[in-house]
């Protein structure tokens, strides 16, 4: 009977502390407003602008170029370059390279950690993909920094990652999740 009781009680704790995570985790990630786009264009004023997003629907995709702010993490795709590689890194047959330049500015108080791997997600004519290390050793890419590494609070990550895609496609979409305890995350849409 003893056994029987222990048992018991070991489930209630460890019920317990999934429950105080679950809180713990709500709690942190409970700020998120959705990622925004930044905009470049400072000559309107609180009024128009207050306006302009009672009118608008929340803009959920964004494109190259774009500065998307989610958590007081500015996240850029600055640019894709479609590369067919190089003398020694050629994609396989009836693919090409697609480069993703991302600039990452971390406004927020805390560090950050971006990972090529954990934050970014990426679909291809919605087929899932992952990343490609042989890409990164193309011209297009060389000389610049892999997405991988901790940004500190006030600072900066510009970066590169690769994907193989098929020459025919038509739209990559990629979502970068600049938190990983954020239940929100960036997607950029690049079509032909």
């Amino acid at each position: 009977m003893k056994k029987k009781g222990g048992c018991l009680k070991t489930v209630l704790i460890v019920i317990g502390v999934i429950i105080i995570l679950g809180i713990i985790g709500s709690v942190i990630g409970g700020k998120d407003d959705g990622p925004k786009k930044v905009n470049s264009d400072t000559s309107t004023d609180a009024t128009q602008d207050a306006s302009k997003n009672e009118s608008e629907p929340e803009q959920t995709v964004f494109n190259v170029g774009d500065t998307v702010n989610l958590n007081d993490v500015e996240i850029t795709l600055v640019n894709i370059t479609e590369s067919a590689g190089g003398e020694y890194t050629t994609p396989d047959e009836g693919n090409e390279f697609l480069i993703l330049e991302f600039e990452i500015a971390n406004n927020s108080s805390k560090d950050i950690s971006i990972s090529s791997v954990m934050n970014f997600e990426a679909y291809c004519d919605d087929y899932s993909l992952t990343q490609d290390l042989v890409g990164l050793q193309v011209p297009e890419a060389s000389g610049k920094n892999q997405l991988d590494g901790s940004v500190a609070a006030g600072k900066k990550m510009n970066g590169v990652i690769a994907y193989q895609v098929p020459t025919t496609f038509s739209k990559f979409e990629v979502s970068v999740a600049p938190d990983f305890w954020s239940s929100k995350d960036i997607q950029f849409v690049y079509s032909k």
